[in-house]
């Protein structure tokens, strides 16, 4: 059986973001637990994305961000969709060989790395891919791969921007199963999520950000709130 992993805590207290004149963030207080799935929803404009860059350390920030590290400091990053040349002659298993490890691709790799990429290929349902050029796969095929680079090496932390935008069905499922796992398993899972209906299936705890916080809490207390009503008219859970 795989050893429990430690997830990360992470503290916001008082956090404040300014972009230029603009003031992004202002007084964002609230906690991500480890062995959780957090959601970050909100309005467009409304923050997400800059507060998850602050708690990254890309952007400058006012307050505090404190992230409680186990022995474990890895953390896998999926963004909404992969900027890439579609013209490049790049392989799958050269775009993960070349985003996870030191020495020259040209070497080839270790043993050891070729043994864990072949696992999660197979488990992100990639394996006869391998060898195809990136740029020929399906949109929610490249997803997957940027899935399978955002778990080398094993993070602790996992950390999704809308992940599953232009995934199909059975692509968005399989990605689910493997985040719910990495949080069974005992990793943090920080979730920038649209889709409200997802949040409430697969959220332990929910933060609404637009600019400071409107809601925070377990998905099915917070989003029986009249603020929720206010925010998710077409609500009904």
């Amino acid at each position: 059986r795989k050893s429990f992993m430690q997830g990360p805590s992470i503290n916001f207290k008082n956090v404040g973001l300014n972009l230029g004149n603009t003031q992004v963030l202002e007084d964002v207080s609230f906690s991500i637990s480890p062995a959780t799935i957090h959601c970050i929803i909100g309005a467009n404009g409304g923050g997400k994305t800059s507060l998850i860059r602050a708690m990254l350390g890309q952007m400058p920030h006012t307050g505090e961000i404190e992230i409680n590290w186990g022995e474990n400091r890895t953390v896998g990053y999926v963004p909404q969709h992969l900027e890439f040349d579609k013209t490049l002659p790049v392989s799958v298993i050269d775009f993960l060989t070349m985003a996870t490890q030191r020495r020259p691709v040209f070497l080839g790799q270790s043993r050891q790395r070729r043994q864990q990429i072949t696992e999660l290929l197979e488990k992100f349902g990639l394996s006869d891919k391998r060898n195809d050029k990136l740029g020929s796969l399906s949109g929610g095929e490249r997803q997957r791969a940027v899935f399978v680079q955002a778990f080398m090496p094993a993070p602790s932390l996992l950390v999704l921007d809308e992940p599953m935008t232009g995934l199909d069905v059975a692509g968005g499922l399989m990605l689910l199963n493997v985040v719910r796992q990495f949080a069974t398993d005992g990793g943090t899972v920080v979730w920038i999520n649209h889709d409200i209906t997802q949040v409430n299936e697969v959220a332990d705890q929910l933060t609404y950000v637009n600019k400071t916080i409107m809601l925070d809490g377990a998905p099915g207390e917070v989003l029986q709130s009249g603020t929720a009503q206010k925010l998710f008219p077409t609500l009904l859970f």
